[in-house]
């Protein structure tokens, strides 16, 4: 962690680590450049797209329950919503959503949207709300990458589309059934679902970003809407509470055994799982899980298949990139 810090030149990190010799956090590094105030592992942080496992975990809840089926169509939960410019609803399955096999474009590529949150404009911008349909209709205004099911590509309007097929059959948004089912049965105490709320519950670091590389110094952007990011990325959690889900998830207490393996099953054209991907290490270590990034943070959360064996680390830094040497370190060291 130390390492990564100094060569990344990030402000600071924080982890936890579960195995069998227990529960073990760490930090390094400030949670605030101007005060110098230390990182805590208490702190509160943006998970970005960690939230897509929490979301996947639902959807297969749901089919566990009879309520819907991964092989529905979104045409049958969101009649008439994906549909222009060669996008077509009733040819993209649940599953094609949660494996990114969809074909749908990313609504965070419009031109548009990058000058919104990838340049200082963002700074101006940060505190837009957006609907998730209204990404949606941001991504469906332009024709599929390709056809449903041929090909892989990482796409958050799919987990946009599964957060409102799980509002559609439930009645509730996304977020209070990420809370009843997951949030609440686990004791996540430091993880909530922000919605359009602006600030981070305390502890927390100050957020600094680069904008993906639309800025050459990091700006404090501790403060932002992530309605932005919606059920694709806006959930809050720590590291605590992301190795209890991730080992809670893969031993099983929140799916039963089928929906378990379909989520860890390899998926067509190297895609992974259903919200979780999966890598082998030097070491022959296989493990799962997600990373995340939001503007001012940078997460990683992962586990081996058995769940015993669990990492969640946060940087307070957008631009940390090279996660894997930190996996190599606490899974094969």
């Amino acid at each position: 962690m130390e390492q990564a810090v100094r060569s990344g030149d990030l402000p600071g990190m924080i982890a936890t680590t579960l195995d069998r010799n227990g529960r073990w956090s760490a930090s390094v590094g400030v949670a605030d450049t101007t005060t110098g105030q230390p990182r805590s592992t208490r702190e509160r942080f943006r998970i970005g797209s960690v939230t897509k496992p929490f979301v996947a975990t639902v959807v297969l809840q749901l089919q566990a329950e009879g309520r819907l089926d991964l092989d529905d169509t979104v045409e049958r939960w969101l009649p008439g919503l994906v549909s222009g410019n060669g996008n077509d609803g009733s040819a993209i399955t649940l599953r094609r959503l949660l494996d990114h096999t969809s074909g749908l474009f990313d609504y965070g590529d419009d031109p548009g949207m990058g000058a919104k949150l990838f340049t200082p404009a963002f700074l101006t911008r940060r505190y837009d709300t957006y609907s998730l349909e209204q990404l949606v209709r941001i991504a469906l205004s332009y024709p599929p990458v390709f056809a449903p099911g041929t090909a892989y590509q990482y796409s958050n309007t799919n987990y946009l589309l599964a957060g409102m097929v799980v509002e559609r059959v439930t009645g509730h948004p996304y977020g209070e059934e990420v809370e009843r089912r997951i949030i609440r049965p686990l004791g996540l105490s430091g993880t909530s679902v922000p919605g359009t709320a602006t600030g981070l519950p305390r502890p927390h670091a100050r957020g600094y970003s680069k904008l993906f590389g639309g800025s050459a110094t990091p700006l404090d952007v501790t403060e932002l809407n992530p309605s932005m990011a919606g059920s694709a990325g806006e959930i809050v959690s720590t590291t605590a509470d992301l190795t209890r889900f991730l080992s809670a998830l893969l031993r099983g207490r929140l799916l039963p055994p089928a929906e378990l393996e379909e989520m860890t099953a390899p998926g067509p054209h190297d895609s992974g799982g259903l919200g979780l991907g999966s890598g082998t290490l030097s070491c022959g270590v296989t493990v799962w899980g997600h990373d995340g990034g939001i503007h001012g943070s940078s997460t990683l959360a992962l586990a081996t298949r058995d769940g015993r064996h669990v990492l969640a680390l946060n940087a307070n830094a957008d631009w940390f990139r090279d996660k894997l040497p930190l996996a190599e370190a606490e899974f094969c060291g």
